[in-house]
């Protein structure tokens, strides 16, 4: 087969990884991501790219450069024509991907950098000794830089009713997916501490055996559920092993081009990786209209076009990472992929393990399935990117050969649109009985239950949030299931058992 010269390729990758305790010269977001791309072009095995069509930055918390993409090319010499900065959302750099193979297969584009850092641990570190390293402030070169283009839809993410009860934490909210997804399994509260657990001991084990991961333990499923001073519960039914590790030093880079121009630039061919397809798509925006908490039709949606793209289902794919912020993001993905919790659903070993730099983790199981794809000729690659509550889904098949009718691209959103939606009650609407649809329990730094978070159903079928401080019943509701218990919520938005 005569290769397409518009074919969308991989050549280049790379992660980079900062444990440094000193924070005067701890390197920031810009450098770590300058780091990468040079990593990166290393990796394609060439000296130079040339010229760069655009260069694409995920947003970062820890980054205070107003056009980061000019303050990397800065930083490296390269000509960029056009940079690029995305809003926030877990699902974008998988859709960056799909986004920059789609203008290359259409001769928009020839070449395209995409990259992104956090230095979350430093800057917390910097903070906490009141000490202030250059990289968080601008630089002054970068007052003359131009404005980057937006890249990527910025969705609103929070319901005025949810806000109003002051839930819009995902620390808040996955857990409610749990406790939703345990009670529809039928599982007790220990039962279901342990299924996780083991979940989530298996993806340590893929870290301990990745060299780009942030953490090298691998742990026990004891050892995580249990709740300890190292370990304490953050959010029932999640301790502190089971939430995202945002607290890292990171970066990743990508580089995209025509098959025309890496065969100009003489990139070997053992380098090479091909975008297959994607898929982009969300949920309803707000969980207050998603219909339940234990289903997400629109990775199932994704998912499905996708296997239409490619002819492969998930289950047919040697190498599958799935977003794993939490245990329940997990679970949903694999549920709504037709994935079983017992084979391997991440290359990386997760947010929890590998590493979450906010934005940017699946940038990392990009390259890691890059290398893994490598490794083994004619393997195949899946990735499924979330953002938001999983609210937002990205979706890409890759393999060391190119696709038979080149890079292809779809959305099920329409069909995503018209599913139904549950109508949801104000704090005033929402006096009187209900049942129990899911909750999460919020534990301080002591250890101690505190505060409940709630979702209800109510008589007429709409859905509302409550919340209740009542300790007793934050410690009750860790110990047996209450989704499905009748309740009441009163004029104050209170949950009352």
């Amino acid at each position: 087969m005569t290769l397409d010269p518009r074919t969308p390729v991989l050549i280049g990758q790379a992660q980079v990884s900062q444990h440094h305790d000193d924070v005067l010269t701890a390197l920031g977001p810009t450098q770590l991501m300058a780091n990468a791309v040079r990593g990166a072009i290393a990796d394609a095995n060439v000296s130079s790219l040339g010229t760069i069509d655009a260069l694409y930055v995920l947003r970062s918390l820890s980054n205070r450069e107003p056009n980061p993409g000019r303050s990397v090319a800065r930083q490296l010499g390269l000509t960029v024509t056009t940079t690029g900065l995305t809003p926030h959302g877990g699902n974008l750099p998988q859709s960056l991907v799909n986004h920059s193979a789609l203008a290359i297969s259409r001769g928009q584009m020839d070449m395209v950098v995409l990259t992104g850092g956090e230095a979350s641990r430093s800057r917390r570190r910097a903070k906490q000794s009141s000490t202030q390293p250059l990289w968080m402030n601008a630089s002054p070169e970068s007052s003359a830089d131009d404005e980057p283009v937006t890249t990527g839809d910025e969705l609103v993410m929070n319901h005025e009713t949810e806000l109003a009860r002051n839930i819009a934490l995902p620390i808040q909210i996955y857990p409610m997916f749990e406790t939703a997804l345990r009670a529809a399994a039928a599982r007790s509260v220990s039962d279901h501490q342990q299924l996780i657990s083991e979940l989530w001991s298996r993806f340590s084990d893929v870290a301990a055996n990745n060299p780009h991961a942030w953490s090298r333990t691998a742990y026990t499923a004891e050892q995580i559920r249990t709740s300890s001073p190292t370990n304490r519960m953050v959010g029932f039914p999640y301790t502190k092993l089971m939430n995202s590790n945002n607290d890292v030093d990171m970066s990743a880079s990508l580089i995209l081009c025509s098959a025309e121009r890496a065969q100009s630039l003489g990139v070997p061919r053992d380098r090479w990786v091909f975008p297959q397809a994607g898929t982009d798509c969300h949920e309803h925006n707000f969980i207050s209209h998603r219909w339940t908490f234990t289903d997400t039709p629109a990775i199932r949606l994704g998912g499905e076009y996708l296997h239409q793209l490619t002819g492969l289902a998930a289950k047919d794919y040697d190498f599958v990472d799935l977003y794993s912020c939490f245990p329940s993001a997990v679970q949903l993905g694999a549920q709504s992929l037709g994935l079983n919790l017992d084979q391997q659903l991440t290359v990386t070993g997760g947010l929890s393990f590998a590493g979450g730099p906010f934005n940017n983790y699946v940038m990392h199981a990009i390259a890691t399935t890059m290398q893994k794809l490598r490794d083994t000729p004619h393997s195949t690659g899946f990735i499924w990117a979330n953002g938001g509550y999983a609210t937002k889904h990205s979706f890409g098949a890759y393999a060391t050969t190119p696709p038979p009718r080149g890079f292809l691209h779809s959305s099920p959103q329409a069909h995503v649109d018209v599913l139904p939606k549950r109508e949801v009650a104000t704090q005033q609407q929402a006096q009187g009985p209900a049942k129990l649809e899911a909750y999460s329990v919020m534990h301080g730094r002591d250890g101690a239950p505190e505060t409940v978070n709630a979702s209800v159903i109510l008589p007429d079928s709409r859905r509302a949030w409550a919340t209740t401080n009542n300790a007793q019943l934050a410690i009750e509701m860790c110990e047996r299931e209450w989704v499905g218990v009748p309740v009441r919520v009163d004029d104050t938005g209170t949950l009352l058992a």
